[in-house]
């Protein structure tokens, strides 16, 4: 275990799915001895893997936090709506007494494969509303009580690969990871007085459970099983990925253990991809 992270206090939105960004970072962050607020819409976030079934979302992660010496709270809220955030960032304060690092995993895909011509505007206000919005209001909270504390602070927001180039089926998905791109260079250069760095990364393609009822969904059609479907879609995708295999959660987690360490001062309002080289701009 590290200690690079004594004294200070996380903040991981969409932290409660087993195989998601928010819970491995979570469990880096606790590890190089941050204490750590978890939250999630979700208590418990069903997971279509198998081995999954009994997961306990939040309270487990709780309890792995805590299992490595670290003080843990759960809180649930959507980040798109301003009251439960509010709540759970001064349930945050109540207990700690502040926030040093904001980690922001929440996120949509939306419906995969529906071209712009057959798009539907209420999935498109849902998807900026979690995408965009959520960045907004979480980023506002906290910023704000980073300001008020006067000791800086550092902000990471998860974007896309598709945040960078467009995202043919998903353009409501792509389009609200390039808004969160713009906020953040926005916010960075309006915090920077106040030494909050501000930045986002652009995971490509991850094994995690973002895609999980895309896979249900498809695989029921193909008339094939969970795991054949993901075997052959991993398979199609590795060849487009220069090094050669699908990213993992602990990539995420070391990228951002940098970004909200003192080794990253100098850095701020930055779009890092993280793609094993399939986007490189």
């Amino acid at each position: 275990m590290g200690n690079s992270l004594n004294g200070k206090v996380a903040f991981i939105t969409g932290a409660a799915s087993k195989r998601g960004m928010g819970h491995e970072v979570a469990l880096r962050l606790a590890r190089e001895g941050a204490d750590v607020v978890v939250s999630d819409k979700f208590l418990a976030p069903k997971s279509a893997w198998a081995g999954d079934e009994g997961w306990k979302g939040l309270e487990e992660v709780v309890k792995e936090i805590r299992a490595l010496g670290r003080k843990a709270l759960a809180v649930v809220g959507r980040v798109e709506n301003e009251k439960e955030v509010d709540a759970a960032v001064k349930a945050a304060i109540d207990k700690f007494g502040k926030i040093d690092i904001l980690v922001n995993c929440a996120g949509i895909v939306g419906t995969v494969g529906v071209p712009v011509i057959n798009g539907d505007e209420a999935e498109w206000r849902q998807v900026f509303d979690v995408n965009t919005l959520g960045p907004f209001i979480i980023s506002k909270a906290i910023a704000r009580e980073m300001i008020r504390r006067k000791e800086g602070g550092k902000i990471v927001h998860i974007a896309s690969a598709a945040g960078k180039i467009g995202a043919p089926g998903s353009a409501a998905y792509a389009a609200s990871k390039w808004a969160v791109i713009g906020l953040v260079q926005s916010l960075a250069l309006e915090l920077a007085p106040y030494k909050i760095n501000v930045n986002v990364i652009n995971p490509g393609f991850f094994v995690t459970n973002i895609l999980d009822n895309d896979a249900l969904s498809k695989s029921r059609k193909a008339g094939i099983t969970l795991e054949e479907f993901r075997a052959e879609e991993y398979k199609k995708i590795i060849t487009r990925i220069p090094v050669g295999r699908m990213g993992r959660v602990e990539d995420i987690a070391n990228l951002i253990l940098f970004l909200v360490s003192d080794q990253s001062d100098y850095m701020t309002g930055q779009a890092i991809n993280i793609t094993g080289g399939h986007v490189m701009h």
